[in-house]
């Protein structure tokens, strides 16, 4: 790595080496895991660079190619993995002057990688059109950042998650080459780098479809028992008179202890469905309410209660959920699951008794294959590192759960638990050096890796 020649072709780039500056800029919220908060805390980049142009893109990764610097790219750092946060120090690329929508048109809009999702959200709900998808840290995240960080958010109530093929049109991404290029992928192609960590490539546009506008109402829902309450979730999830943005669930005490500004109407013990429902069938959710056993309306943001200016409803679910509880009690934290519909309720009994307050399950319920299905994001109770890694064991080889492990930093081991083979041939692509985001994809190194249970595989001790 040669970074005085690097900066040396770079004249005109803006680039930033103020030590605290490139260690800020070398975080995400890795910190919700306590394992990676051990094992990644040393890691920085060298320096900061900053483009205002897919032109100016090309140009930094041409100069890294040429001088073997690594490139991190980052966009809002609000993933929760350590995938913005460079291993191999080099160069952060920090995206947030590559912003701007380019394009709204009748189906679809086109934004530069960089842009906010809440203002592409904003400037289109001004012109009667809105996404479909978007994280609950849509107001710091940028749409880039989403796409190749993310996998899922609300409104996946409706459209499933990100791997929903009708959930993204178009990405544009630059290659890291003597010559780099620009490569736009549709269709089938796009799965080769969203989710990917930009390990191929960095993401400089991308467009996706938009709907009419709905205008949509923060509603809580209050129910004796939590199971119980997931039933009514997955019917009304289920019930074509109730349009959804968002569905979850929480079990009792998450939202007495953890959901501060909205302790007053969660009740004491009592389980909450959070939703987001179009206005137009307000009258028929609570029909749907009134006639559950148990189960009561507690918060309506069109009501009374809109004058008390709470925070968004989405701000208490998905990973906010973890970040609320975290505020409050940091020795929490959580894992993701795949949680079996069939068997949900003797699930959540079975969990209960073995682990009780140990574990404290929390839903979001999305489509897959048109299916409403549980995943959930429980909130554990850290002691040690032996001990999460022991639940882990517990939950994939005792129970009918998928564990999706939020604490690797690697493609492979949080989520595929296996080699991606399209992302790992375009990466000999489009980065045939290695250099982009290294360390984050196990298969570079070895393409015939498979999980061990307990073993880290870049920190394994």
């Amino acid at each position: 790595m040669n970074l005085d020649a690097f900066k040396a072709v770079l004249d005109g780039v803006a680039m930033d080496e103020r030590p605290a500056v490139v260690r800020q800029k070398s975080r995400d919220f890795y910190w919700y895991s306590p394992v990676l908060k051990r094992q990644l805390d040393g890691f920085t980049g060298d320096l900061v660079v900053l483009p205002t142009s897919e032109a100016e893109v090309a140009r930094v990764l041409a100069a890294a190619f040429a001088h073997d610097v690594p490139v991190t790219v980052r966009g809002g750092g609000t993933g929760n993995y350590g995938q913005a946060m460079p291993l191999q120090g080099g160069v952060v690329l920090d995206m947030l002057q590559v912003a701007g929508i380019t394009e709204i048109g009748e189906t679809h809009v086109t934004a530069r990688a960089g842009t906010l999702i809440e203002g592409i959200e904003r400037t289109l709900r001004s012109q009667g059109k809105e996404i479909r998808l978007f994280p609950s840290t849509t107001a710091t995240a940028t749409i880039g950042g989403f796409i190749a960080g993310g996998s899922s958010g609300v409104g996946a109530i409706r459209w499933g998650g990100l791997r929903n093929p009708a959930n993204i049109r178009r990405v544009r991404l630059v290659t890291m080459e003597a010559k780099p290029r620009v490569i736009d992928l549709t269709g089938d192609d796009i799965p080769k780098a969203a989710h990917a960590y930009g390990v191929n490539g960095v993401m400089t546009e991308v467009e996706l479809p938009v709907d009419p506008c709905t205008d949509w109402v923060d509603v809580m829902v209050t129910v004796d028992d939590f199971a119980d309450a997931n039933l009514l979730a997955i019917s009304l999830g289920e019930d074509d008179g109730v349009l959804l943005r968002m569905l979850s669930t929480f079990q009792p005490p998450i939202p007495e202890l953890y959901f501060q500004r909205y302790r007053a109407h969660a009740g004491t013990g009592r389980a909450v469905l959070a939703l987001m429902v179009a206005r137009a069938d307000l009258p028929a959710l609570e029909a749907r309410v009134a006639d559950w056993p148990g189960a009561e309306t507690a918060f309506r943001a069109d009501g009374a209660d809109a004058v008390t200016r709470l925070p968004a409803l989405y701000e208490m679910a998905w990973n906010h959920t973890t970040l609320r509880a975290m505020k409050v009690d940091p020795s929490l934290t959580y894992l993701q699951m795949m949680f079996p519909r069939e068997t949900m309720t003797e699930t959540i009994a079975a969990l209960g008794v073995r682990f009780g307050d140990e574990l404290m399950l929390h839903f979001e319920f999305t489509r897959f294959s048109g299916v409403v299905s549980p995943v959930c994001l429980p909130l554990v109770r850290f002691t040690s590192e032996d001990r999460l890694e022991e639940i882990i064991r517990i939950l994939e080889t005792e129970y009918p759960v998928t564990v999706f492990n939020p604490h690797r930093v690697t493609l492979e081991e949080g989520g595929m638990k296996r080699t991606d083979i399209s992302q790992l041939a375009f990466k000999r692509q489009t980065d045939p050096k290695g250099l982009m985001n290294p360390g984050k994809m196990i298969a570079w190194t070895e393409p015939d890796w498979t999980p061990a249970n307990g073993r880290n595989f870049l920190f394994s001790e």
